[in-house]
C-alpha cells in the first residue's frame, strides 16, 4: 500500500514524504491517526505542489533573516549599565536592552532570537548570536558602558 504521510512518523518517514507500507499498518493505523493519505494520483499532485510552494516561502523566510543580518553588519552597540568601582555590573544586562538598541539603529530583531555568547558581569566588549532562521546565524557585537 503505498501512502502520503502528512507528519513525521519515526522509522518510517518525513512529513510529504511517499512511502509503501503493509495493508494492515496504512488501513488500521496511518490513516485513522490522521497521520497519512492515500497515495493516489490527486494526492500526489496536491502534495507535490504544496511542497514546491512551501520551499518557495522557505526561500523568501531565509532571504529576509540574511537581509537582517548583512543590516547589522559588523556593528558595535552601546549598551549603558549601571557599574560600580570595581567595573562589575549593578543588575544584568539582558537581551531587551541589546534588542532595544538594535531597534534604535534601525534593525528589529526579537529578543527570544538573541543569546548571549557569555553572559555580561563587568564592563567590555561581548558577543551574542542572533538565530535568525535554522541556516542564518549572526554574531552581533556589543560593548557595555558605564551609564
Amino acid at each position: 500500500m503505498e501512502i502520503i504521510l502528512k507528519d513525521d512518523v519515526k522509522g518510517l518517514g518525513y512529513k510529504n514524504d511517499i512511502v509503501t507500507v503493509k495493508s494492515g499498518y496504512g488501513r488500521n493505523f496511518l490513516l485513522p491517526q490522521g497521520l497519512a493519505m492515500l497515495a493516489d494520483k490527486t494526492n500526489k499532485k496536491i502534495t507535490a505542489e504544496n511542497v514546491r510552494q512551501a520551499a518557495h516561502k522557505a526561500d523568501k523566510v531565509k532571504g529576509d533573516a540574511q537581509a537582517i543580518a548583512d543590516s547589522v553588519g559588523d556593528m558595535v552597540l552601546d549598551i549603558p549599565a549601571k557599574i560600580g568601582e570595581s567595573g562589575k555590573i549593578f543588575g544584568r544586562v539582558t537581551t531587551l536592552q541589546l534588542a532595544e538598541a538594535l531597534k534604535a539603529k534601525g534593525v528589529d530583531i526579537d529578543r527570544k532570537r538573541l543569546s548571549f555568547d557569555q553572559e555580561p558581569a563587568s564592563a567590555g566588549d561581548f558577543t551574542a548570536t542572533a538565530n535568525l532562521h535554522k541556516e542564518v546565524k549572526h554574531t552581533v557585537k556589543f560593548r557595555v558602558v558605564a551609564e
